[in-house]
């Protein structure tokens, strides 16, 4: 006689439950099977690693500073904008700091170069200003007076001009050749005193030359065409005095860019 006892059977309930249950679970082997689920990603904030970031939300540099401000000089000069306007917006630009704080000030200008105004700043971008005129703005000055009596003068080469500097030429000359110098400032003032003497200055292109000298018997005169500016290149004030005498500014390139330059082929 058998201890065994039979079981019992399980309530219909119970083992509706276990089926159903068994009916849910992931299958974790087998060529069908489903991965489990993956869990949540972690929410990104602004301003993480990896994020992209709008370009109007770019860190602006001074050169985006300069070149806008530049603009709103050009503005007034062209009588686009009165001297009030141009204060305010003036603060506006240097307290700015991104790329969508500098765009509102030029938006209302027209283009200058087939460039919209507004957008002068962010076409170029971070990185990406000619000429290297960043790297050249800022420093002391090698000298600041120059003279020549009865003799010359010549400051070329590899110098940094500063903000203010002084020529003075009498029965002499003198020679500043700015297309390899350094620029203390964004804006340089060279003032010039020409008696019976001459004074030459060369300046690469690009550059921005205001001339403001006075000639009795005398000129200031400014030769060749400097084209379009170029991003954060500085700006050139010349000015002073020339009495039998002559202040003659040229814009002129280095050797070595022409040399560079592609040299058209003569048709016969």
């Amino acid at each position: 006689m058998s201890d065994e006892r039979p079981q019992k059977p399980l309530p219909e309930e119970q083992l509706s439950r276990e089926t159903t249950s068994l009916e849910k679970a992931p299958s974790v082997s087998g060529p069908g099977a489903s991965a489990a689920p993956a869990a949540p990603a972690a929410p990104v904030l602004p301003g993480q690693p990896g994020q992209p970031v709008a370009a109007p939300a770019l860190r602006a540099s001074d050169a985006d500073r300069e070149r806008v401000v530049e603009r709103l000089r050009d503005a007034v000069a062209e009588g686009r904008l009165d001297m009030e306007e141009f204060q305010e917006r003036l603060e506006a630009a240097y307290a700015s700091r991104t790329y969508a704080e500098l765009e509102p000030l030029t938006r209302d200008l027209p283009a200058v170069g087939g460039v919209p105004a507004g957008a002068a700043a962010v076409a170029a971008g971070p990185g990406q200003e000619q000429a290297a005129w960043p790297e050249r703005i800022g420093g002391a000055g090698t000298s600041s007076t120059a003279v020549a009596v009865m003799s010359g003068f010549q400051r070329k080469g590899q110098w940094t001009v500063p903000a203010r500097f002084n020529a003075v030429a009498f029965w002499g000359g003198g020679d500043l050749d700015l297309r390899e110098a350094s620029f203390s400032q964004r804006e340089v003032v060279i003032t010039c005193i020409a008696v019976m003497g001459g004074i030459q200055i060369t300046v690469p292109p690009g550059v921005e030359v205001d001339v403001r000298g006075i000639g009795v018997m005398g000129a200031f005169d400014q030769r060749g065409n400097p084209g379009p500016l170029q991003p954060g290149a500085p700006r050139v004030v010349v000015t002073g005095f020339a009495m039998w005498g002559g202040v003659e500014i040229r814009v002129k390139p280095l050797k070595s860019d022409r040399e560079n330059k592609p040299r058209r082929r003569k048709e016969l």
